[in-house]
């Protein structure tokens, strides 16, 4: 996976890193949950003005199963990438993904952005934002598997290439947290919930 030369160059300038709020980068696994755990906590913050989740741009049209993203065709994503419309983007799996640029007033503003993201984009968020929080949503291998085996879309092939790609990368360095979504979604829901109101006291007192 490649970030984007420009953003990098974009990095490059006097106005990074932006400051004040904390952007929470949510990774994991397929079939980890993360999108189910990211909802539940939505939810949870729907009336605070001090959380905003992320709509990433992705090159793949929504089907209403998965992420609750904007599509762009390629053609029209590359566009916006050299317009300057997102504050970071990566290429992932065939697709390309993108985090809208008023991100940046976000943070900037002392809030917290919650997003999806790919391991492999963390150096480049960590460069960008100056408090990054990364929380790996997992589960126990045969769950993961048996999650993706029910989704009916891909070989048992296919199933174990995407286990052994979300170890390829090792996540490492300051404000790593690692939740086991291998039971109810609750459980996982309300540590994610937690860590997002250590990130909000963050803001406020200006560390994390």
């Amino acid at each position: 996976m490649m970030v984007s030369a420009l953003i990098e160059r974009e990095q490059a300038s006097s106005a990074f890193p932006v400051r004040n709020g904390v952007f929470i980068a949510v990774v994991g696994p397929s079939g980890a949950g993360k999108d189910t755990i990211m909802a539940y906590a939505r939810d949870r913050f729907a009336s605070e003005d001090s959380v905003e989740f992320v709509r990433r741009v992705i090159t793949r049209p929504s089907d209403g199963a998965t992420e609750d993203h904007d599509t762009l065709t390629e053609p029209a994503f590359i566009e916006a990438e050299a317009r300057g419309a997102f504050a970071l983007s990566w290429e992932a799996h065939g697709l390309r993904y993108g985090i809208p640029a008023s991100v940046d007033a976000t943070i900037t503003d002392g809030r917290v952005a919650i997003a999806n993201a790919s391991r492999g984009a963390i150096p480049a968020l960590r460069a960008r934002y100056e408090n990054v929080a990364v929380v790996e949503i997992t589960a126990r291998p045969e769950i993961l598997a048996e999650r993706l085996s029910a989704r009916g879309r891909e070989s048992r092939e296919e199933v174990l290439a995407r286990l052994a790609r979300a170890s390829a990368v090792e996540l490492s360095g300051a404000g790593v947290s690692t939740i086991d979504n291998s039971g109810g979604k609750e459980i996982a829901g309300e540590r994610f919930v937690a860590i997002i109101r250590k990130a909000i006291a963050f803001a406020d007192v200006g560390r994390f």
